[in-house]
């Protein structure tokens, strides 16, 4: 059983979205029968007409994937590993975490035509492979969570990714605390064009005292896809956190996925779900290359299904995705533009922070409405003279008065 994975932030140890796995002894075909409900739900099948991810990279920030895993094989890279001197030297990572969420972002599946094993969404992207975190139940797992060496290893995953070429950044990880330094990368990313998919994490059965669950980042971060996970009735699941940071949610109950060596996997965690939409924004990246992140989430959202009552709450955001629909929004997003342009524009390395902008340059100068405005203006200065001065005339005579009395 794997119960967390953990990541120093400030000094506090932080939690990925957790899993719950039972290995499968199940054959290679009752595999790809155990993910009916998901391509079901996703209507993966009508998507696939349209989009498969080809050309796509999907940067998975993880514990690690296994490119040697039958349903992977040929489509993994793997790139830098930041938690490197956290295991005693010559343990090898687990990648157990990592090879499971990859495979449901771009499995291809094994044997004829790919008809074993796990299907991913987007079944001919690529995945790039970066390492962030350590499994609990690695050796060097409380080394990782204490150290300051490691502390802002997601930021530097983030930007290595999108220096690597990653399309899509996967983070299936959830942190309770948010830093200047993540922020940062996160800009960094969108600023690129780059689409980064986060889980909104598992504290939803924890004894609150609030109307909400905590917020995870880096899923509540403005620009990041936070998403919800939904159970077998795509309900919102009790383990999954809600607060007005999730956007969309997912299937993330009873998940079938792969593990390394060739092996499968049962979970459930907002991890699943995020890997399933990270899966359905490759399928869209793949399409139309060009439209920026926050027109890929408008597609996400608009193209959700199962919608709330009104339309939103904070148990699934808009709605479950769904990647045709999603795809059918994109289209008709796709030829706009989301994107600042110009001197003033904030620079993408910094975070937000007051003074920066600096004095406002006015654009635009409506000469109409300023003499409307300043005859409005005008007028009330007047009526305010006016009453004043009325004013001082009824004190004079009330002065009189009692003068003429007092006589």
């Amino acid at each position: 059983m794997l119960s967390s994975a953990g990541l120093r932030w400030a000094g506090v140890g932080a939690v990925v979205a957790a899993l719950l796995f039972a290995p499968s002894a199940a054959l290679a075909d009752d595999v790809r029968g155990g993910q009916r409900a998901v391509i079901k739900t996703l209507e993966l099948t009508q998507a696939w007409r349209v989009s498969k991810g080809a050309g796509i990279t999907i940067a998975v920030l993880d514990s690690g994937v296994d490119p040697g895993h039958r349903d992977l094989a040929g489509s993994v890279r793997v790139g830098k590993d930041f938690t490197a001197g956290a295991n005693p030297a010559g343990v090898a990572p687990r990648r157990l975490h990592g090879t499971y969420m990859a495979s449901l972002i771009a499995g291809h599946g094994h044997g004829d035509k790919g008809r074993f094993g796990i299907i991913g969404v987007a079944p001919e992207a690529d995945v790039l492979s970066v390492r962030v975190i350590l499994e609990d139940e690695e050796p060097g797992f409380r080394e990782f969570n204490s150290a300051e060496r490691f502390e802002h290893v997601v930021a530097k995953g983030i930007r290595y990714a999108v220096d690597e070429g990653a399309d899509v950044i996967n983070m299936s990880i959830s942190k309770e605390l948010a830093t200047r330094e993540e922020r940062a990368a996160i800009r960094y990313a969108i600023s690129k064009g780059v689409v980064l998919v986060a889980a909104a994490g598992n504290d939803g059965e924890r004894d609150l005292d609030g109307d909400f669950a905590p917020y995870s980042y880096p899923a509540a971060f403005p620009g990041v896809v936070s998403v919800g996970a939904t159970d077998r009735r795509l309900r919102r699941a009790t383990f999954s956190n809600w607060n007005s940071s999730v956007l969309v949610a997912a299937p993330g109950v009873d998940i079938m996925g792969a593990g390394p060596g060739d092996e499968y996997w049962v979970g459930r965690g907002t991890s699943q779900a995020t890997a399933l939409v990270s899966g359905v924004a490759a399928l869209i990246k793949a399409k139309y290359p060009d439209i920026s992140p926050p027109l890929l989430a408008q597609a996400l959202t608009a193209g959700a299904t199962d919608r709330p009552p009104g339309g939103y709450d904070t148990a699934t955001g808009f709605g479950i995705v769904n990647a045709p629909r999603a795809l059918a929004e994109a289209g008709r997003l796709a030829g706009h533009t989301e994107t600042a342009t110009g001197t003033q524009v904030q620079d993408p390395a910094m975070p937000v922070a007051g003074g920066q902008a600096g004095r406002i340059k006015v654009i635009v100068r409506d000469e109409n409405r300023v003499t409307v405005y300043t005859a409005i203006a005008g007028a009330a200065t007047f009526g305010a003279l006016a009453s004043l001065s009325v004013i001082f005339l009824l004190v004079r005579r009330v002065r009189r008065a009692h003068s003429s009395q007092d006589a």
